[in-house]
């Protein structure tokens, strides 16, 4: 298969790579890479020690892709449709804007605040989780995120210029974790937000990808592998 996606499935960006892939109809094979402790051949290809990388061989054999934002722009030349970037000048730059607002707001709180100490350090430790840490993010740092997607996307059913693009792609990605950890927002607080996700969830692009996921990092199946020890 030509297009090869290098990286973890339950990570938010591995995530949107693959979810803008089936979104646009197109094959590829995803390989697991463990970031904490990756091999030698795929710090050459990613010399920032981030995932995803993506491997075009139509291309190159050697041709390779890293960060999943640039992959995804690189998707979008290669397989145009379905459009997943705004045709509109000022509606691309707020998908842009929005597909950063995911990645540097939501997942540094998404991620510290909650998937890692819920879901990733038990499963690593094998140890509880955090749920101190997790308490203090729904508290006082998940309310400020909830409250400007919520207005963003109030009235609407997608986030920028009426069709799904990288926008909503990146948003509901993060919110996978969030699922999985059991830390949704409250639908009578942010009724938007909360059918909004619920609503991106449900398209086979990402239900296949939460199905696959939740084998082994729903909050579920960590406390089962803690209760067998």
């Amino acid at each position: 298969m030509a297009l090869t996606v290098y990286g973890a499935n339950v990570s938010p960006f591995v995530r949107k790579v693959r979810v803008l892939l089936a979104e646009k109809g197109v094959d590829y094979t995803l390989e697991q890479v463990n970031i904490f402790s990756p091999p030698d051949w795929f710090l050459e290809i990613s010399p920032a020690r981030r995932i995803p990388v993506l491997r075009d061989t139509d291309i190159a054999e050697d041709f390779t892709v890293p960060d999943s934002s640039c992959i995804c722009l690189y998707l979008e030349r290669r397989h145009a449709q379905p459009p997943m970037y705004p045709l509109d000048d000022a509606d691309y730059a707020r998908a842009l804007f929005l597909e950063e607002y995911a990645d540097s707001e939501l997942m540094p709180v998404f991620g510290a605040g909650v998937f890692r100490p819920r879901i990733v350090y038990p499963l690593a430790r094998k140890e509880q989780p955090d749920e101190a840490t997790v308490a203090d993010a729904v508290a006082n740092k998940l309310p400020p995120l909830f409250d400007y997607v919520e207005g963003e996307i109030e009235g609407k059913e997608f986030l920028v210029g009426g069709s799904l693009t990288i926008a909503d792609i990146s948003v509901a990605s993060m919110f996978c974790n969030m699922r999985h950890a059991e830390v949704l927002p409250d639908p009578n607080r942010w009724p938007n937000l909360a059918r909004y996700i619920d609503r991106m969830h449900e398209r086979p692009s990402f239900a296949n990808c939460l199905a696959e996921e939740a084998k082994v990092f729903s909050l579920a199946s960590v406390k089962a592998r803690l209760a067998r020890g």
